[in-house]
């Protein structure tokens, strides 16, 4: 080894012990570069000599006082759409926030939103438009993010019997993940919602029925009923009509909205009929046949229970596929010549509340 790096470096350790960092600095700097140790420099003004080495931070103005400890974390500022993940004993999943403008820890509505197969957050925010909508009357939106880890499409695994059920799999994370939000933002705790696409209003369904406590009202588009299938195998055959898998769900079910394109072909619309049928009991609809400003036509079927109050509402628009009716083309899987379905579900959530309904089961 070259003596003259040896010595350099040698002095550089000296000097480090003795506080004067910059001379060390230097000494490194002629060691690696050939040229000649500096003069050490006096201590500046305010500079300590001494150096925390296992947190690797120099010390400065000992004498000051202590900083005060940093504010609270916040996931997001009022008006923005940020990031953030949520893990508990179920797991992990990622998820996108957007909190309402003039936000300042009054109680808010929350809605739960669950992106389709190959979507994320941003793509089904920029598709449905909720946050526009949800901006103009002062609502909180939450996007869970599906991972390539958990399902390489991105669907939320709606088919799987390890996920259909209450405290298990996605839905204890999905309910997890909205309590901590809830916790976070003092959100209105009779008016939380959840919504999806495809596999996402699948999820949806799955949600309403194993958490009825939490979640005020649901919102199915092109989805399916909760035990619609097992496994893979049964996931395509009930997409495309087979009888669907009885299994038990939790009566009353919470208020549900569900759109469907009569054209759909990859989840036909015999399943938002059996998603309907859930809450419908044997009531006869009020049915209204219509045209949206956007183009397609549709028929909306009211259900009401004995007391006069909506149980669910049943959009069938004809013409339109397996996409969100009325969504933008800046996100994918919408059409934007159906009814705004969108404007509908807030419109439909934000008349039902929870008004104190006791929780059933375990978490």
């Amino acid at each position: 080894m070259n003596p003259s790096f040896e010595r350099l470096m040698a002095e550089a350790s000296r000097l480090t012990q003795t506080g004067d960092l910059r001379a060390a600095t230097a000494a490194i700097h002629a060691a690696l570069g050939g040229a000649a140790v500096p003069a050490p420099a006096a201590p500046q003004k305010n500079e300590s000599c001494v150096i925390d080495v296992e947190a690797r931070e120099i010390k400065t103005n000992v004498d000051a006082p202590p900083r005060p400890p940093p504010p609270p974390r916040t996931e997001a500022p009022a008006g923005q759409f940020s990031a953030g993940s949520h893990t508990d004993s179920a797991g992990t999943r990622g998820y996108k926030l957007f909190v309402p403008p003039g936000y300042t820890g009054q109680a808010l509505p929350l809605v739960v939103m669950l992106h389709g197969c190959t979507q994320n957050p941003d793509d089904f925010a920029a598709g449905t438009g909720m946050n526009e909508a949800a901006r103009e009357r002062g609502v909180f939106v939450l996007y869970p993010a599906q991972a390539q880890t958990h399902n390489a499409s991105r669907c939320w695994n709606w088919f799987k019997h390890n996920h259909q059920r209450r405290g298990r799999g996605e839905p204890a994370i999905l309910a997890g993940m909205t309590r901590a939000v809830m916790k976070r933002y003092d959100i209105d705790p009779e008016r939380v919602y959840v919504a999806g696409l495809s596999a996402g209003g699948a999820m949806a369904a799955i949600l309403g029925d194993a958490y009825p406590e939490l979640f005020a009202a649901v919102g199915v588009h092109s989805g399916l009923p909760t035990g619609s299938a097992t496994d893979v195998k049964s996931a395509f055959a009930a997409m495309q009509g087979a009888a669907a898998v009885a299994v038990a769900a939790t009566r009353p079910r919470p208020p549900t909205i569900v759109f469907h394109g009569d054209r759909d072909t990859t989840v036909v619309p015999l399943n938002g009929e059996r998603v309907v049928a859930g809450n419908a009991d044997a009531a006869a609809p009020e049915v209204e046949r219509a045209r949206s400003a956007n183009g397609h036509d549709y028929t909306r079927s009211v259900y009401r229970d004995e007391a006069g109050r909506v149980r669910a509402e049943h959009w069938l628009v004809h013409g339109a596929g397996h996409a969100w009716s009325g969504g933008s083309a800046r996100g994918s899987y919408t059409d934007a010549n159906g009814p705004d379905a969108t404007e509908a579900m807030l419109a439909f959530f934000l008349v039902n509340a929870l008004r104190g309904a006791p929780a059933t089961g375990a978490s």
